[in-house]
């Protein structure tokens, strides 16, 4: 519990929707974090339908006194929708996003704040995400595939993300003032048990366009939960589907879709070449996806043609 008229340094938001089990974990994790006393944390409910709300009002009864925790309830479904309603509701000038499924190390915050007090450049930031396999990690699952299952490691040095890449959502701080050019998009996210993902790519994007400086903190890093039902070849292929779909929804006017139809053209010669020298398991399957995500793409594509000439 903070004083009256307290300002944390940082906004800690995590959007949980049907996880109560592993948000109480997440939760837990904090108690331990250095310099918590600096921050706020939010927790945003997507409607869930299991006990969410009964299991973070338990947490706020027990641990309240000593941390600054509010339960917030989003009824728009959407990890957008959640992630906005928490932007909204924050009280400071850095907000960082954790995962419901996420523990944070130890100076997470630390890092945060003293990277974005030390760098005034840097408008966002990200780092590590290290998987925890409920299962045994399939053998398929070869370096390509880490990025779809949120695993990231760029090294031990602080750099900015290369081109194309950026933070992802379970491990990622901004300064308030990137809100200014927008909130996440509505039309793109996670909604209940959809795979729709790229309103991240999409507001990073953005801030790159501004010329923003976006780093990667190796120290900024996290423990990432990944289901057992998750490890399954057929959750890769919808995973790569619903990724082909995002990226039809973020093309914009001529320009944009005749760049999105000479991408997806590349991507086709590319994954021909690619079959006749692939041999082993992991990589068949990667091909077997990147055509599920041109499928998706084009699956959108027409449907966007269809329903403008209709009117």
């Amino acid at each position: 519990m903070t004083e009256y008229g307290h300002v944390p340094k940082i906004s800690i938001i995590i959007c949980t929707y049907n996880r109560s089990a592993l948000l109480v974990k997440t939760l837990q994790s904090l108690i331990t974090l250095e310099n918590l006393q600096e921050a706020e944390i939010i927790v945003v409910d997507n409607s869930s339908t299991d006990d969410s709300a009964a299991a973070i009002k338990g947490f706020i009864e027990a641990h309240g006194a000593k941390m600054d925790i509010r339960y917030l309830l989003e009824p728009v479904q959407g990890l957008s929708a959640a992630r906005n309603a928490g932007i909204l509701a924050s009280k400071s000038q850095i907000i960082a996003f954790l995962d419901d499924d996420a523990i944070p190390c130890r100076n997470w915050i630390t890092t945060i704040i003293s990277t974005f007090d030390e760098r005034p450049e840097v408008m966002a930031m990200g780092g590590k995400v290290a998987p925890i396999f409920e299962s045994k990690r399939p053998d398929w699952l070869i370096k390509p595939f880490e990025l779809p299952y949120t695993i990231v490691d760029l090294g031990g040095k602080v750099r900015e993300y290369p081109k194309r890449l950026h933070p992802c959502g379970a491990n990622m701080a901004m300064r308030k003032p990137a809100f200014n050019i927008s909130l996440f998009p509505l039309d793109l996210g996670r909604k209940g048990d959809s795979l729709i993902s790229g309103e991240e790519t999409w507001l990073f994007g953005q801030l790159q366009k501004e010329g923003h400086t976006i780093l990667y903190h190796p120290q900024m890093a996290v423990e990432h939960f990944v289901a057992a039902g998750r490890l399954t070849e057929d959750w890769i292929m919808k995973r790569y589907y619903s990724q082909g779909i995002s990226n039809a929804m973020k093309s914009e006017g001529v320009k944009g879709n005749l760049l999105l139809l000479g991408k997806t053209a590349a991507k086709v010669v590319y994954i021909l070449a690619d079959s006749v020298l692939s041999r082993s398991q992991g990589r068949k399957l990667l091909n077997k996806c990147r055509l599920e995500s041109i499928r998706g793409t084009l699956h959108m594509f027409w449907n966007r043609k269809r329903e403008s000439a209709a009117g």
